[in-house]
């Protein structure tokens, strides 16, 4: 590969894109990554976990500055909670809201206004308008694990058939669910631990943003340390029963069952 990218590279125009795919991050000892790093400017399109809310948070005030459209805290965040990390959702919802933006303005002065001209001093589109236009899916992942965590069985099945029904994979729902439980378990630990400081709680269970702890200690208030270590090793069985090829709602089902008998033990 090496030798091809030292031959082909030359030959580009400097304009060109040149667009590769990987399931990993590419490693920086290679003689081919470095030598794509020294010819051209490398940009990383990977997608944050659907755990991750603070990237996707900045993924949202990129693209929407990236797009020319403004947005309140608010409207913000709805979008956050709207779209997850799907990054073509996010560019489509954000044209939408741009268009609309261009159309309540009315007609621009001047040769060169254009659909996004004269958005910079416009003020922010607000929630309401936001929750107008942009298409949510109303349940998510991250639901499933609050429903899990409340001990919330019928709410939980209904997330579980509402995800498979728009063709959430079954295994990145077991991603998010294992992601979350396992920040929910770092935390409790840190706590119980008689740990106050929220940087360092923070920094142990890999969360950019220690004010998020607060909520975080709100979630698992009522769920103990045990409680939570039992449901790590259901979730892995259930990530390894979808990985040995069983039936995924059937299995999916069961252990949020047993899931939310866990968390509900201690009510």
């Amino acid at each position: 590969m090496t030798q091809e990218l030292t031959r082909s590279l030359p030959q580009l125009l400097d304009s060109s894109v040149l667009i590769i795919t990987s399931s990993k991050k590419p490693n920086g000892r290679l003689k081919s990554t470095k030598l794509l790093q020294g010819k051209a400017e490398v940009r990383e399109f990977s997608p944050p976990s659907p755990w991750q809310t603070e990237q996707i948070a900045e993924q949202v005030r990129r693209a929407a500055k990236e797009v020319g459209v403004r947005l309140s805290r608010a409207s913000g965040e709805f979008l956050v909670e709207a779209v997850g990390n799907n990054s073509r959702q996010l560019y489509n919802e954000l044209e939408k809201l741009r268009l609309f933006a261009g159309a309540t303005a009315g007609p621009a002065a001047g040769p060169a206004a254009g659909p996004v001209a004269g958005q910079t001093d416009a003020a922010p589109l607000d929630l309401e308008t936001v929750a107008s236009l942009v298409t949510t899916s109303t349940q998510s992942s991250l639901q499933l694990a609050s429903a899990i965590r409340m001990g919330d069985g019928a709410k939980a099945l209904e997330l579980v058939a509402d995800l498979l029904g728009r063709n959430e994979p079954p295994l990145r729902i077991v991603a998010t669910l294992i992601g979350q439980f396992r920040t929910w378990l770092w935390v409790r630990v840190m706590v119980d631990g008689g740990e106050r400081d929220e940087k360092a709680i923070a920094q142990a269970a890999g969360i950019g943003n220690p004010k998020r702890i607060y909520f975080l200690r709100q979630d698992i208030s009522s769920l103990s340390q045990g409680q939570l270590l039992q449901a790590m090793p259901l979730l892995l069985a259930l990530e390894s029963d979808l990985k040995l090829g069983r039936e995924a709602q059937a299995t999916l089902q069961t252990k949020v069952i047993e899931l939310c008998e866990l968390c509900r033990g201690r009510r």
